[in-house]
């Protein structure tokens, strides 16, 4: 799995997916081919939509600053090796066997969406079609 260690806020310090901005215009499918590649340097092809999260900052007082919408999508790589860009602190691939021993270090969600994408991708079905 390919996560990025975050250098700004929310969850600075911590391992997520490497995401950002949809442009005005853009589909799930090019902001995700796009993003990818500005902050990993990595090329891959979306192959689907896994799920979507919310993400909610919060401040000391409970009060919400950001609220996101976090879409999760299943990636086929096709060049490159993970380089973080200025916003990150890292890139890597982590093996998905790892992340129980990393709980600590992941943003909120990322081994069950890791392990979402495991599994489709092993089954090798479309992201929409249930298992049998």
């Amino acid at each position: 799995m390919l996560l990025v260690r975050r250098a700004n806020p929310p969850d600075a310090g911590k391992w997520g997916f490497p995401g950002g901005k949809i442009d005005a215009g853009e589909s799930i499918a090019a902001a995700t081919e796009r993003e990818l590649a500005e902050e990993t340097g990595v090329t891959a092809r979306s192959i689907c939509v896994l799920t979507a999260l919310d993400a909610v900052d919060r401040d000391d007082d409970d009060h919400v600053r950001h609220h996101y919408i976090l879409v999760a999508s299943l990636c086929r790589w096709i060049s490159g090796e993970p380089v973080a860009a200025d916003d990150a602190l890292e890139a890597s691939w982590i093996r998905i066997a790892d992340l129980d021993q990393m709980t600590s270090e992941l943003s909120a969600d990322v081994a069950e969406v890791a392990r979402l994408a495991q599994r489709i991708s092993h089954e090798q079905r479309p992201c929409d079609t249930p298992p049998d």
